[in-house]
């Protein structure tokens, strides 16, 4: 077993090192514009990484916003699971966040997504309807890339295909994104 558990941290390890530390840079500029100018942020994913949306919009909606003195507007769209059935049980599970961003959204917001895979059919036709609609589109993507990297305005790859190691480190750009603004001096 510690054989196991040692392989596996070096594993982790390489998907850590495969931040792209430029496109979290980036990352960090797109969620600070929309922040000055009071735009919506979206966060997306399925499975740990709706776990993993749900995280970052309350780091970044409370811890952030108390840091930094101004509200962000963030607010994942996995969360609410009566919405999320309506939408699924009438129209269908490939749509679900796609129909809330119909709701919620506006040109110049901004929506991200996690996915390990990049396939995930309702992120990608979110991100196809966002895109038609002016948003800006950032994909945290695993090593297959996918159709989200494709269509995104901007995509992070981590090189692995391992679900929790690219859940994992995908997660750490999201808290590097939120610790900016918290402790990095990002506003």
């Amino acid at each position: 077993m510690r054989s196991w558990l040692s392989e596996y941290l070096v594993a982790q390890h390489r998907a850590l090192d495969s931040i792209p530390l430029d496109g979290v840079e980036k990352l960090i500029d797109t969620v600070r514009q929309a922040w000055r100018d009071d735009r919506q942020i979206f966060a997306i994913g399925n499975g740990g990484n709706a776990a993993n949306a749900s995280h970052f919009a309350t780091d970044l909606g409370k811890g952030a916003s108390d840091k930094t003195g101004k509200r962000f507007r963030v607010l994942t769209l996995a969360d609410n699971s009566a919405w999320l059935t309506a939408l699924g049980n009438d129209y269908c599970f490939d749509d679900v966040f796609l129909r809330s961003l119909q709701n919620y959204a506006k040109a110049g917001d901004v929506l991200i997504a996690s996915s390990v895979s990049g396939n995930s059919p309702n992120l990608v036709r979110a991100f196809e309807w966002a895109g038609q609609n002016g948003l800006h589109t950032v994909a945290l993507v695993g090593a297959k890339r996918g159709r989200l990297a494709e269509i995104a305005g901007q995509t992070l790859v981590i090189e692995d295909s391992h679900y929790g190691r690219v859940e994992d480190a995908q997660m750490t750009i999201l808290h590097m994104l939120c610790y900016a603004f918290m402790d990095g001096g990002a506003a």
